[in-house]
């Protein structure tokens, strides 16, 4: 069965909003429709078979002036919270003797009777009440472009309401809207620029509500009310909670009473710099990581959605917010994900980060599934910020926090795996046991895979000590390879580096004029590394490349400042070549370093 939702236009110039569940709730189809032949061709597929259609229309009407009975009815219990109906009479134009939400139900063969028990009907639903119901809102979301309503309230009040219906994924019944066709319309609210903007998706965000309302009356009938009758006309919606009482209507006291609208809003406005900020702290972990020579295969970021910030934002427990004060308490506003080949890794990543950066909290999320003696999601999280020196460096991460989460590629897997199928409600009920023993199953596999991995490269590395010596081709650089396997064996200690790494750092050699292992060599025998490594105090595991690079550094001096490729971070390299000299204290590194 499908359930299916339109936001019919007045007229079939405007555009009309469609939006179609299936049987589990699932958000099928969202659009945009013109004319009667467009909804009717975007609908075909979805109305064949058994279905709901809701349409936010007026469907039968009889009177010729003033209200509907239906219209009266509805008002009395929702004008108080802005949600009443407007008149609805023959007399208006737009309805004539036969309004168009009916025209459009017979050309589909929809039976029209809120009370008929047939496969195919069509119910007329009205949003703006069956949205103060399901969320208990004390007034209506001020999304409906009027007279002295800004562009960034409407925005604000919109994305509240799509975060709202996000958390329907756990209601009952549920409806799942993340997906692809959903995520467009988040992004489109995201980037608008102009009401016209908003209007587009307002419309289709309105369908969704009309779908649910339908999906609402089947699965919860005793939980709607149908104002009025198939006579002279109805409205059906999701009963108002008994004693559910309207918001004063003084914006101070609107704020006080709902922090979640206000949070949003403003969150919604910042969003622009929230998603910059994103970048830069992409920008600095990727910056770190690769000065320190520590081995990944990705670090990717972003700001949270707005949507999904509303959506975290109104949830709640025993009645009560989870977070009361949203842009304080939801620390994931900005996510930095960093992505290694093996568990020993994780741990060396955040070794790094908790001496290059103030680290506000620190869980192993698989070391708390582990102590609770069963296998499951993987993933080291730290809360970060910067410390007053890096936010110099950074104005725009000047009192911002990051959260940052460093997984292997295979607990990304798993997690990525696990996150699409459990929290897209693809999980049947009678098969949730089942799936949940097969996804403890796969998480244990995949952690003896992790540590066979570690095992191989750990092998692999003591067993470097070689390196071909015939050229591969015409370059005059020692080859990666090559330099791998030499540094595998110099610095056994240390952990791999990543490949592009190795190729840099010849490049650098061979401005140096280094361009053989025999030469190089010779340079590092030159150096006492236990007296270098002491004099850098490290207090994280540096890769192979950052140990070739502080030797070099302590070798060739200001020459090797000097290097045209080193020219970007020359002042980083001044820093520690006077750490290295007993000139500048052996604490924490500035950034680059």
């Amino acid at each position: 069965m499908h359930f299916v939702g339109v936001d019919l236009a007045w007229g079939e110039r405007k555009p009309t909003g469609l939006a179609v569940l299936d049987d589990g709730g699932r958000l099928v189809h969202v659009s945009a429709a013109g004319d009667d032949d467009e909804i009717a061709a975007a609908l075909a597929a979805y109305v064949e078979g058994d279905c709901l259609v809701a349409l936010d229309a007026p469907l039968i009407v009889r009177n010729a002036t003033g209200n509907r009975p239906a219209e009266a009815a509805l008002n009395k219990d929702f004008a108080r919270f802005d949600a009443g109906a407007h008149p609805v009479n023959t007399s208006k134009k737009e309805i004539g003797d036969t309004p168009r939400g009916a025209r459009l139900s017979s050309r589909l063969g929809l039976d029209m009777n809120p009370r008929s028990g047939r496969a195919r009907r069509a119910i007329e639903v009205y949003p703006h009440p069956a949205t103060v119901s399901l969320f208990r809102l004390g007034r209506t979301l001020k999304y409906k472009n009027k007279p002295g309503r800004t562009f960034e309230q409407l925005r604000g009040e919109l994305v509240v309401l799509m975060g709202l219906l996000e958390t329907l994924a756990v209601a009952e019944p549920a409806m799942t809207v993340t997906g692809p066709a959903w995520s467009a319309l988040v992004r489109q609210v995201e980037a608008a620029t102009r009401k016209s903007e908003l209007r587009v998706v307002e419309d289709q965000v309105d369908a969704v509500v009309c779908a649910y309302v339908a999906l609402h009356s089947v699965r919860e009938p005793g939980a709607v009310t149908t104002y009025g009758d198939f006579e002279n006309g109805y409205i059906v919606t999701p009963t108002l909670p008994a004693g559910h009482r309207p918001t004063p209507r003084e914006r101070v006291v609107r704020e006080a009473v709902d922090p979640v609208r206000a949070a949003v809003q403003e969150y919604a406005e910042r969003h622009v710099e929230l998603r910059g900020a994103a970048d830069e702290f992409v920008a600095l972990v990727t910056t770190i990581l690769d000065d320190a020579g520590i081995n990944y295969l990705s670090v990717t970021g972003r700001a949270k959605g707005v949507a999904s910030f509303a959506a975290k934002a109104a949830r709640t427990l025993d009645g009560e917010l989870v977070f009361a004060d949203p842009l304080r308490d939801i620390t994931d506003q900005i996510g930095v994900r960093v992505i290694t080949y093996v568990h020993s890794d994780v741990a060396a990543v955040a070794d790094l980060l908790d001496d290059q950066v103030v680290v506000i909290d620190d869980r192993d999320m698989g070391q708390e599934t582990a102590s609770e003696g069963r296998f499951g999601y993987a993933s080291r999280h730290l809360l970060i910020s910067l410390d007053p020196a890096r936010e110099a460096a950074h104005e725009a991460l000047r009192g911002r926090r990051a959260q940052i989460q460093i997984r292997t590629v295979l607990q990304h897997a798993w997690a990525e795996f696990e996150h699409d199928i459990r929290y897209k409600g693809e999980i049947p009920d009678e098969h949730a046991r089942d799936f949940d023993r097969r996804f403890t199953l796969a998480a244990g596999l995949l952690e003896l895979a992790d540590r066979e991995f570690s095992t191989i490269r750990d092998r692999l590395q003591a067993g470097m000590t070689g390196a071909r010596t015939e050229p591969e081709d015409d370059d005059p650089r020692i080859s990666a390879r090559e330099l791998a396997a030499f540094l595998a064996g110099q610095y056994a200690d240390a952990g791999w580096s990543r490949t592009d790494h190795y190729e840099w750092i010849s490049g650098l050699l061979l401005e140096l004029g280094v361009t053989s292992l025999e030469e190089l060599g010779d340079v590092l025998r030159g150096l006492d590394s236990a007296a270098l490594v002491e004099r850098m105090a490290y207090r994280y595991p540096p890769g192979a490349v950052r140990r070739l690079d502080d030797a070099l550094l302590a070798g060739f001096g200001d020459r090797y400042v000097a290097l045209h490729g080193n020219a970007h971070r020359s002042a980083a390299l001044e820093t520690r070549l006077a750490k290295l000299r007993g000139e500048a204290a052996a604490g924490g590194e500035g950034e680059g370093s």
